[in-house]
């Protein structure tokens, strides 16, 4: 197998995978998210997370930015074709900076002639 073949098949694979895997995904806090809300006193250290709770946030003066795509979605609207789209999104901009950065060093590492 040449390593043009490798690669889409390694593409196709992680899209694959990501793709089921995000019917199969929970709905309750990660585990930052988690810990934020027992700090916060919303949850129990070996409970579920309440329906209602909210990380409370202080950003007064310091710096933010907002997610592109939070939750993993596009759009409340998209439900979930819209997490299957961040995902591949997600896949396919992961690849881009790992082969980019792959052929960076390999520019770098080239012998000298």
């Amino acid at each position: 197998m040449d390593n043009r073949t490798f690669i889409i098949a390694g593409i196709i694979a992680a899209l694959l995978i990501s793709i089921v895997a995000v019917h199969f995904s929970s709905t309750d806090p990660d585990g930052l998210e988690s810990t934020m809300l027992v700090i916060q006193g919303q949850k129990e250290l070996t409970g579920g997370a309440p329906q209602n709770a909210e990380i409370k946030e202080d950003l007064n003066g310091k710096y933010s930015y907002s997610s592109p795509m939070p939750d993993y979605t596009v759009g409340e609207k998209t439900g979930s074709w819209g997490r299957v789209i961040s995902i591949i999104i997600g896949t396919i901009f992961a690849f881009i900076v790992v082969f980019g950065l792959a052929w960076g060093f390999r520019i770098t590492t080239r012998p000298a002639k």
